[in-house]
């Protein structure tokens, strides 16, 4: 898939699902295509790619099984959000040189008839961020922490994939509401970033040995809120140190994500719901979908929290579109360190 990493001004290059993934994806699964660009006709406005948010939501999108989003057809685009800049437009609210945020997907340009597009403020200052902590991600961790985790001061609130979109907002979202929180992410790299840049009070490496352990010591007054990005083996371990009346917002389950059987071994759903029963525990899932109408109100608080330096944020950013494929692999490895963009084309 070796392309110029150039974009053209006469060439729509698309990267394509070529066929649904068995386990984890491989660069097989993709392919470039290329068309003319598209012209706008009346109502309608071209937009050029700048950058694409990578999201391990996309894997369940490559699949065909049912879930609360259509999936990928087979020869479709890939789908995902997108800063574009108008470059024709015959359309009355946008004019050309306007950046918005879109939905563009894997691809250099999009004819939009204006729908589902959100102008983005010229101070916005890095155009990239409307795709992370200003953006979706930023938007799950604030809406899932606060509404479904309702982290109290003194509480522990615990975070895995820490350093990730999602994760490394939850927590730090819940230092400013007074908690002690702890990372769960993996590396040691990672780990340090989270307490030492991020401010979490401790961070565990899930790929030691003795991972469970580690996590309990770490939460010796055990866990008030669980913020579940990757299930699996993770999600084993926190299980017995939930608290009384323990809240956790299920916002992914990257680990599963690629299995093509059952887990193996014994049933544990008994045991799981015997716990969520004695120690009336709240778990609840989450789709961002259904805070919609809430995000004026995240996109004023978690600004300011921004501005004044309370939030951090780390980008990990790929040029080029025709390295999207091997990236998203990476992301669904854990490779990537931060939020993971695309940068198609110049701003």
């Amino acid at each position: 898939m070796s392309q110029s990493t150039s974009q053209s001004k006469t060439v729509n290059r698309r990267i394509l699902l070529a066929s649904r993934p068995h386990g984890a994806p491989t660069a097989n699964n993709f392919k470039i295509d290329e068309s003319p660009v598209p012209t706008p006709a009346a109502g309608q406005v071209l937009l050029r790619t700048v950058y694409l948010s990578l999201d391990p939501y996309m894997r369940g999108r490559m699949s065909d099984a049912p879930s609360y989003a259509p999936s990928v057809e087979v020869g479709g685009v890939m789908v995902g959000g997108t800063v574009s800049r108008v470059v024709a437009s015959e359309h009355a609210d946008y004019k050309v040189g306007d950046l918005v945020l879109s939905y563009s997907g894997w691809q250099d340009y999009e004819l939009s008839d204006g729908k589902g597009l959100t102008k983005l403020d010229a101070k916005l200052g890095k155009p990239s961020y409307a795709l992370g902590v200003l953006g979706m991600p930023g938007f799950t961790a604030y809406m899932g922490l606060l509404d479904i985790g309702l982290p109290q001061a003194g509480e522990t609130v615990v975070v895995a994939a820490a350093t990730g979109a999602v994760g490394s907002v939850v927590g730090q979202i819940a230092k400013i509401k007074g908690c002690r929180v702890v990372g769960i992410a993996g590396g040691a790299d990672k780990c340090k970033y989270a307490v030492e840049e991020l401010g979490f009070d401790a961070c565990v490496d899930h790929r030691a040995t003795d991972f469970p352990q580690q996590l309990a010591a770490a939460c010796d007054k055990g866990i008030d809120v669980y913020f579940e990005n990757v299930g699996g083996a993770v999600f084993s371990a926190v299980l017995p140190l939930l608290n009384l009346h323990a809240r956790v917002p299920v916002c992914g389950l990257i680990a599963n994500y690629n299995a093509t059987d059952k887990p193996q071994g014994p049933d544990n759903l008994p045991g799981l719901m015997g716990r969520l029963l004695v120690r009336r525990i709240k778990m609840q899932g989450f789709i961002i979908f259904d805070y919609y109408h809430r995000y004026l109100e995240f996109f004023n608080e978690m600004s300011g929290w921004f501005a004044a330096g309370k939030i951090k944020f780390r980008e990990d950013i790929v040029d080029g579109l025709e390295n999207a494929p091997q990236a998203f692999i990476g992301l669904l490895e854990g490779k990537n360190f931060g939020k993971l963009v695309i940068r198609a084309g110049d701003e």
